[in-house]
């Protein structure tokens, strides 16, 4: 198993050192990232604590006609990580990587580029996942996810989970509380192991973001989450959790704003991003997570989560909170207004939650929970104003965290259920990780009726597919995640036409 050590090395190996895979991501119509993370238990020990590693992109599996290549080094105090940044690459296409250490030869990932921002692509297919709980049951929606033809994965939070071993009957995490650098950067190499997730991670690029798992359930900027177990230090904690998460996934080293050291004095790792496909898509990835204003009115005066009643919360409507923080929303503005949006098809979100409000109660009275965007609402007010405001063309939500697929309706006032709709949303269920409760949802789409669509007892994922006429999408899940020869099959499929946004049952 790929499970870190405080071990130097060099490049002569004794075992295989790509036990982790390999993975692709940050994809630009010129450039894409390729990752792997060296195992050091498989590295020979030495003093200079680093292992040179060559790597090679090519038109082929076989490697006959190589595009580029090149060496890097893989060091110790970055988990023995790698981040080629290749530049200079053909828009629109395919390619096949691979790594070399020693004599060892890594598995071969395959990536591509996106289309130049002037093209004019026929089609995108992207699947969007969140939340894979090791001990919930087990990871074949990935292996179902390789015949799906993707362009790329949208991964939407919560790709570890931090908590200790339990008494699953499947498979438990091992180590205890994740607290330290070294703990999530076993908890990463275990989640790694599994083939099914390699596979898809080498299968095409993805498009990362991260929710509160990553670091501590229900942390809120620099507050720290629940109180379960939490370390001395959350700020320490916390830059080790991000530290942990640049090393194994396929980022651009520009997201470090201050280098790694920078985390450790509270430096923000700066994830949110856009890309574009083309005229057919700009695809912006945000972070609601990070900069977020603490919860308010959780029960018994607790940090972290609760559901509760906005009728009794007088910090609930107040205009000042953000979930994005102050930045990252004026970076979003600047976005939806630029000349690229107004040209693009489909301008797209990937985000952590479910967006539309959600009322738990049957009735005139209403709860809500505090930790998605009903806890945020004048951010969200802030956000549907703008893209009512910009006029941006066919927006879609993508959310997760929630473990339960809803399909809806962005409407430019919520509080108003005959406002104009002015986008759609999608919230996926999880990889894994188990719901709330499997009772009916339709009670509840009533109560919402943005909502056209919930569903809370299957696990899975969504692919959409973006054309310039329609988005179609299916929504994927598993029978059974707890067995490993689980089928998957359509639970539901939509589609929206270009220029109407409304949702239809295909």
């Amino acid at each position: 198993m790929c499970l870190p050590r405080s071990a130097l090395s060099q490049a002569r190996t004794l075992l295989y050192p790509f036990a982790c895979g390999v993975a692709s991501g940050s994809p630009t119509h010129e450039s894409v990232v390729l990752w792997t993370r060296l195992d050091p238990m498989a590295l020979r020990i030495a003093v200079d604590g680093y292992a040179t590693v060559q790597w090679e992109v090519a038109h082929d599996d076989a490697f006959q006609h190589i595009v580029q290549s090149g060496s890097s080094q893989a060091v110790s105090h970055l988990g023995f990580s790698l981040h080629i940044e290749v530049p200079n690459l053909a828009s629109d296409r395919w390619y096949f990587y691979r790594f070399m250490v020693g004599d060892a030869v890594s598995p071969v990932g395959r990536t591509r580029t996106f289309p130049h921002p002037d093209a004019a692509p026929k089609r995108l297919r992207l699947a969007y996942a969140s939340c894979q709980k090791w001990e919930d049951g087990y990871f074949s929606a990935w292996s179902h996810m390789q015949s799906e033809n993707l362009d790329a994965v949208l991964f939407l939070g919560d790709y570890i989970y931090e908590y200790p071993g339990t008494g699953s009957r499947f498979r438990s995490p091992t180590g205890g509380w994740v607290l330290t650098l070294e703990n999530y950067r076993a908890r990463y190499a275990l989640y790694k192991s599994d083939p099914d997730l390699q596979a898809m991670h080498a299968a095409c690029p993805w498009l990362m973001t991260w929710d509160d798992h990553e670091v501590q359930n229900d942390y809120a900027g620099t507050q720290a989450g629940d109180g379960f177990v939490s370390a001395p230090d959350f700020s320490q904690r916390r830059a080790a959790a991000y530290q942990a998460y640049y090393e194994n996934m396929p980022l651009r080293s520009s997201v470090l704003t201050q280098a790694i050291a920078g985390l450790s004095q509270g430096a923000e790792m700066r994830i949110y991003s856009q890309v574009r496909f083309g005229r057919l898509a700009a695809l912006r990835l945000l972070d609601a997570r990070q900069y977020k204003d603490p919860q308010v009115c959780s029960l018994n005066g607790k940090t972290g989560s609760s559901s509760i009643r906005p009728d009794s919360c007088p910090d609930w409507q107040d205009p000042k909170r953000s979930k994005l923080g102050a930045q990252q929303e004026r970076w979003l503005n600047t976005a939806l207004d630029s000349p690229s949006a107004k040209y693009t098809t489909w301008n797209v979100l990937g985000q952590q939650s479910l967006f539309g409000p959600r009322d738990f109660s049957i009735g005139p009275s209403q709860k809500m929970w505090n930790d998605g965007w009903d806890g945020y609402n004048a951010a969200r007010i802030r956000l549907t104003d703008a893209l009512t405001k910009y006029a941006t063309p066919n927006p879609v939500i993508f959310g997760g965290d929630v473990h339960e697929n809803w399909v809806g309706h962005v409407l430019s006032d919520y509080s108003n259920s005959k406002s104009k709709k002015i986008g759609v949303e999608f919230c996926g269920t999880s990889i894994t990780s188990k719901s709330g409760s499997t009772e009916s949802l339709l009670p509840l789409v009533q109560e919402n009726p943005h909502f056209v669509f919930a569903e809370s007892r299957y696990r899975g994922y969504g692919v959409a597919e973006f054309t310039p006429e329609r988005l179609s999408v299916n929504l994927r899940v598993l029978d059974d995640v707890q067995r490993k020869d689980s089928t998957v099959r359509t639970l539901a499929a939509f589609v929206v036409e270009t220029g109407q946004p409304e949702v239809l049952k295909a």
